[in-house]
């Protein structure tokens, strides 16, 4: 009879997923038996400590949210915070709390430990240590927090993460805070400002920091953003007390004004992925590296609301093809020119002029100049360099100063006057009123009207579609007045 009903408690326990020992489960389940003065037997109480187990237990951090009553997992400690004192209203003693980092598998969450807790935590927890907590989820300052109400060690489940204040790039996930990341400075930003609900202005600006397992784009708030304006791209930084959030499903670093970023004297290797230009395709977002064949004078353009845009188009070339990439804003202010190796991050490609494909480096883009050669100094290769041999390596493109290839494929935008609008370079383009037309181009004025450019020339568009500085939509509709009043924006 005993035989059996341990075999009920193991059937049940088998069937729960969760991440609790036979020996602890089985525990719970004698104390359900007492608890209930002998009104269910073992088998009653096993389903009932599966159901409140189930309900609580996570698979991982990554699956904790706000939301939940309570949570249950399993996590290393990483770091562990100083102790902070505060006073609670209308009571005499002080309170306590230590913040925890903690991670698994999925993803790191700071854990609160208050009180009695908070002291516990101070002179018995180690970092490296494995504990079972018990908590609510909340939504904290950087994402989501624990609050702990119950906690053990666990000295028999590993866990596989890093416990180190350095990490790699490739070591960031969702929720980590207290980071430190020592990488290659791949480019710097202008500082942006916005009103806040309470009325304070905030200052904010980004970074791209690159390291031998990939790049990741450093946002600074406050006090930490005008170090975008300090800092010069080539040089190696370190992000101190960084903290990991998501933007459009890509992890970013942000620093606040607990952080820093400092200049450091280490070197690191940062290998850039790239897509060869051969097999390249529209719409997507990938990564470009080549030698610049050839580069543009930066175009200016006037926008409806009176403010006024700027365009650089270059050629990179790379053993496979070559493709003109459009820089924007700031970017067409970047200083390089012909015989210069790149690597250009997030650029999106587009149709461009003539079925050509072409390259868009926006505010999300990364621009990096590896090699500089801007004095020409390979000219004497400049006559051989026919861009249908497609094998010859990069370097053997570096001398094509002049601006122009073999194929005259540069007789774009660039050569036709700007002050004579870009519908000239295709005979008569002229929109006419009234006429049904469709136009592809970057969104460069977000608003009333919206302002597309397609490298070639802009179109203002009325549309109450939602769209975002730096996407590129397709406006259709029908031209009064010089202006799309689109019916459909894709």
């Amino acid at each position: 009879m005993h035989e059996h009903r341990m075999s009920d408690i193991e059937g049940v326990y088998e069937d729960l997923e969760a991440d609790v020992s036979l020996e602890e489960f089985r525990e719970a389940v004698e104390a359900k038996v007492e608890q209930m003065g002998g009104l269910a037997d073992e088998e009653t109480a096993a389903m009932l400590i599966a159901h409140e187990v189930g309900e609580s237990e996570v698979g991982g951090i990554a699956d904790i949210e706000p939301g939940m009553e309570e949570a249950k997992f399993v996590a290393k400690v990483l770091s562990i915070g100083e102790v902070r004192t505060f006073e609670r209203d209308g009571e005499d003693e002080d309170g306590q709390v230590v913040n925890v980092e903690v991670a698994d598998e999925t993803g790191s969450v700071r854990a609160a430990f208050w009180d009695d807790h908070a002291q516990a935590a101070i002179e018995e927890l180690e970092e490296g240590q494995v504990l079972r907590i018990k908590g609510r989820p909340k939504e904290g300052f950087s994402g989501v927090e624990i609050s702990v109400d119950d906690v053990q060690p666990d000295d028999d489940t590993e866990i596989d993460v890093q416990v180190s204040d350095t990490y790699t790039v490739e070591d960031l996930s969702l929720g980590l805070s207290n980071v430190n990341l020592v990488g290659l400075l791949l480019d710097t930003d202008s500082v942006r400002t916005f009103d806040r609900d309470d009325g304070s202005e905030g200052k904010v600006s980004n970074l791209v920091l690159g390291d031998s397992t990939g790049r990741v784009r450093v946002t600074l708030w406050d006090e930490q953003a005008d170090l975008a304006t300090k800092l010069e791209a080539g040089t190696t930084v370190e992000v101190i007390d960084g903290y990991v959030k998501d933007r459009d499903g890509q992890l970013e670093l942000h620093v606040g004004n607990r952080g820093a970023v400092e200049e450091v004297d280490e070197e690191v290797e940062y290998v850039p992925e790239s897509t060869p230009i051969e097999d390249l395709e529209i719409d997507q977002q990938v990564d470009i590296a080549g030698v610049v064949r050839s580069a543009d004078p930066k175009r200016t353009f006037d926008r409806d609301d009176g403010s006024e845009g700027q365009v650089r188009n270059i050629r990179v070339q790379d053993a496979t093809d070559d493709i003109r990439v459009a820089f924007w804003g700031d970017k067409a202010d970047i200083d390089v020119g012909p015989g210069d190796e790149v690597a250009l991050g997030d650029v999106e490609i587009q149709d461009g002029w003539q079925d050509d494909l072409e390259a868009s480096a926006g505010w999300q883009s990364t621009i990096t100049v590896l090699e500089s050669d801007s004095a020409g100094s390979g000219e004497s290769e400049g006559d051989t360099a026919d861009s249908s041999d497609q094998n010859a390596g990069l370097s053997a493109f570096a001398g094509d100063s002049d601006g122009s290839n073999a194929e005259g494929k540069e007789a774009d935008s660039s050569d036709v006057d700007e002050s004579a609008s870009a519908d000239a370079e295709t005979g008569s383009d002229e929109p006419s009123d009234g006429e049904e037309r469709e136009f592809t181009g970057v969104v460069v004025q977000a608003g009333d009207p919206v302002v597309l450019d397609d490298g070639e020339s802009t179109m203002s568009v009325a549309t109450d579609a939602d769209v975002g500085l730096g996407e590129e939509v397709t406006a259709r509709g029908i031209v009064r007045d010089g202006r799309l009043d689109a019916n459909d924006v894709f």
